[in-house]
């Protein structure tokens, strides 16, 4: 058992003011579009843009906002390969023919997940290949960066951590590893590089001594020494990088500053909070309930579909700490029958609709995974619930206006966003929770006026989903 300040001991904090970023940023003028493969990503963030479609006309919306990045829902982490490359391929192409229209400078950023599961390499590879076959710039290096230290997810000597109860543990040994579709075994960075790029069958697999770690003791000693060592990375080579605090994602941000003067340019596999340091974003405090647009509805509803053992915690203290006027469960069996489906979501939309007159409703999957015999097959079984959850949520909004929709899992909160609430075009206002749970604010369609609020499956504590109720209720 190791703590997060034993891992760091060795290494004071080099500080690094976010205005200082933000400057050099302003003054380069470039705009990262932000490829986010579920909606989580945006926790991390404020006042900025957040699309669910990616036609030029939406990505030219998005530029035109004025803020530093954009950010595209992709939601690549619940489809399959094929499916994944070509959204990422037509988000690409979208964001350079809209930058180049306007003439912007346009930077990408594939934000995935802190506990290192979705599709990579698949991702980075397809955008540097679309970028290359478009004329544009390629990187000259993938910078791996999942920390998320708001949420105890840290990297050290280029070794992955989950940090909870005041003790981390190497993230290969957590339930995160044993995901159905994206398991894996490395916690290492520089091996689960090298386990991913032959998981998937690479024309050229990456081995772990050809990747190149950035570590901790190089951040520390200031943006110069991190420019040094990413100076030794050309022709796209994969760099991991070390962060345990803001300040070292701040320090790389301007490490790469200062080699974007030189001409070099890269490409980020990354978690939430990196686009925040590197734009030069001043974290934002928890917004309050004063400064949510809560309309004058008596019920609000949260929908969960995440299976993490966390979110079934969380799940579990708000009904025992919160007045719910119902708490309704998919039967997932009932999904998977054609003869039984209807009826049965039928049946939740009218408890939902009923329920949501009096107080606040839960809506959630059933507490027991259900897998298929493989990785594809299970994947099937996700898409199955997550497009009936989709249906009832719908179903709902179509018949009364909750007061508040909180989505729970990344799947979920995308699908609910996208097809649920028919939300094309958004701005983030920002967290509901230190640097977690973000609250967006549509601009336009069917849930206008409704907080939507995006709550990952695996981040908070077993009080956090209460909290943020508790927040938003109109119920004492």
């Amino acid at each position: 058992m190791v703590t997060a300040d034993e891992l760091t001991a060795e290494h004071p904090v080099h500080p690094v003011a976010a205005a200082d970023v933000a400057e050099r940023v302003a003054a380069s003028g470039r705009v990262l579009v932000v490829l986010d493969d579920d909606p989580t990503g945006t926790q991390s963030v404020h006042g900025v843009p957040v699309l669910t479609r990616w036609t030029e006309d939406d990505l030219a919306w998005g530029l035109r906002q004025g803020a530093p990045c954009v950010y595209v829902l992709t939601n690549t982490r619940a489809l399959g390969p094929d499916d994944a490359a070509r959204t990422d391929r037509e988000v690409v192409t979208a964001g350079v023919a809209a930058a180049r229209a306007l003439g912007v400078d346009v930077g990408f950023v594939s934000r995935s997940d802190s506990t290192l599961r979705g599709h990579f390499p698949l991702e980075t590879d397809v955008i540097t290949a679309t970028l290359r076959e478009l004329g544009e710039p390629v990187p000259d290096a993938v910078l791996v960066v999942p920390a998320f230290p708001d949420a105890g997810r840290i990297t050290v000597d280029a070794v992955h951590y989950w940090c909870t109860g005041g003790t981390c543990t190497p993230v290969g040994e957590t339930e995160f590893a044993r995901d159905a579709t994206f398991g894996y075994r490395s916690s290492d960075l520089r091996d689960w590089v090298a386990e991913k790029s032959a998981a998937v069958g690479s024309a050229t697999p990456v081995v772990a001594a050809d990747v190149l770690a950035l570590t901790l003791a190089d951040l520390r000693r200031g943006p110069e020494a991190a420019a040094a060592v990413l100076r030794e990375a050309r022709d796209g080579r994969v760099v991991v990088v070390d962060a345990a605090c803001e300040d070292d994602l701040r320090v790389l941000a301007l490490a790469e500053e200062l080699l974007a003067g030189e001409g070099r340019r890269f490409l980020h596999r990354v978690g939430p909070p990196f686009v925040r340091a590197r734009v030069g974003m001043e974290p934002r405090e928890p917004l309050s309930r004063a400064e949510v647009p809560l309309g004058d509805a008596r019920g609000g509803l949260v929908v969960v579909g995440s299976h993490v053992g966390l979110t079934t915690r969380q799940l579990q203290r708000l009904r025992e700490g919160h007045p719910l006027a119902d708490t309704v469960e998919v039967d997932v069996a009932a999904v998977l029958d054609d003869g039984r489906r209807d009826a049965h979501l039928g049946a939740v939309v009218e408890r939902l609709v009923a329920a949501l007159r009096e107080g606040d409703a839960v809506f959630s999957t059933s507490r027991v995974l259900t897998t298929g015999a493989d990785a594809a097959a299970s994947l099937d079984i996700a898409v199955a619930v997550s497009r009936a959850v989709v249906e009832v949520v719908r179903g709902v909004v179509a018949r009364t206006a909750p007061r508040f929709v909180v989505a729970k899992g990344g799947i979920t909160s995308s699908d609910v966003a996208r097809y649920g609430l028919g939300i094309r075009r958004a701005v983030v206002r920002g967290p509901l929770l230190p640097g977690i749970v973000s609250l967006w604010e549509p601009v336009e369609g069917p849930a206008a006026g409704v907080p939507y609020v995006v709550f990952a499956g695996n981040v908070g504590d077993d009080g956090s989903l209460l909290a943020v109720v508790r927040t938003l209720s109109a119920a004492p």
